[in-house]
């Protein structure tokens, strides 16, 4: 395989990248031409902020392609376009053939959560001292086991089964916490996100898992009460989604939020005062996880 390397500003990286797909390369990707410089930039997507854009102000666009002529064929198409004024070819450089199905997959090993509970890959055997497993691949949906939030999620379900209980997971991204609680026990989970790529994700992971979830869907299948409700986001919209979380937990029940990081506990216990007291039950690498009873 080949890259095509480029140069180009923000305002031309969709028409560059919709470009060289309609050329046939194989993937595109930016980066940050700026990267490991003063000139970095951060591009940000998390709700109450500014919406990501389509590149940096200086972009680096990827392009892969099976073979070099296709590869310089779309480089002599794309500086014969208006569009491409200003932007510049760096070059293309072969790339060295490579199993990337075997490339990613090492790149992820089973995951503890509590020494007898843990995070297998489907091409990994269980480790011999695991009692309690969940087969997850890494996929477009965010929840793998290996981020400290996810983590934090699993260690409090393994250390307080909802044996019985009925369980959110708002947000559920790959559905792991879903999953999770109902191997820990739970009589019904319903799991609910705002991105349909997710809840696709938690099926396929629920039905990998041999495990049976009630509800899977957008926001508005979570109907009524829950014993414990599970919210594994971002502090912006934790925040936000404090009445609607809160109205979710049954009287006596559990309420469990990550995805939040230490500096922004104090706005998250004032965010819930009117509906909870929030306390921190965990901390790792930076991040907390919070919990109240109501």
């Amino acid at each position: 395989m080949f890259e095509l390397r480029l140069l180009c500003g923000e305002d031309q990286v969709e028409s560059v990248s919709e470009a060289l797909e309609a050329l046939d390369a194989l993937s595109v990707s930016v980066e940050d031409a700026d990267a490991q410089t003063e000139a970095e930039q951060a591009l940000f997507g998390e709700p109450g902020l500014p919406p990501p854009r389509e590149g940096w102000q200086h972009s680096r666009v990827l392009a892969l392609f099976p073979e070099r002529p296709a590869a310089e064929e779309a480089a002599r198409l794309l500086q014969a376009q208006d569009f491409f004024a200003g932007a510049q070819v760096l070059g293309i450089e072969p790339v060295a053939d490579q199993d990337w199905v075997r490339l990613t997959q090492s790149q992820f090993a089973p995951v503890d959560i509590t020494p007898e509970f843990w995070i297998v890959p489907t091409w990994h055997e269980p480790p011999a001292q695991a009692k309690q497993v969940i087969r997850l691949d890494p996929g477009l949906a965010f929840g793998t086991g290996t981020h400290p939030t996810t983590r934090m999620c699993l260690r409090w379900i393994a250390a307080h089964p909802p044996q019985g209980r009925t369980v959110l997971d708002y947000g559920c991204g790959s559905g792991i916490l879903a999953i999770g609680a109902a191997k820990f026990g739970a009589s019904a989970v319903d799991a609910v996100d705002i991105d349909e790529a997710a809840v696709r994700a938690t099926n396929d992971n629920a039905t990998a898992n041999k495990v049976a979830l009630r509800k899977v869907g957008l926001p508005d299948a979570a109907q009524g009460r829950y014993d414990v409700v599970l919210a594994n986001i971002l502090a912006t919209p934790l925040k936000v989604l404090a009445p609607l979380l809160c109205g979710h937990v049954a009287a006596g029940g559990s309420l469990v939020l990550a995805g939040i990081l230490e500096r922004q506990e104090a706005e998250l216990v004032q965010a819930y005062a009117p509906h909870a007291k929030l306390q921190v039950s965990d901390r790792e690498d930076g991040w907390i996880l919070m919990t109240a009873s109501l």
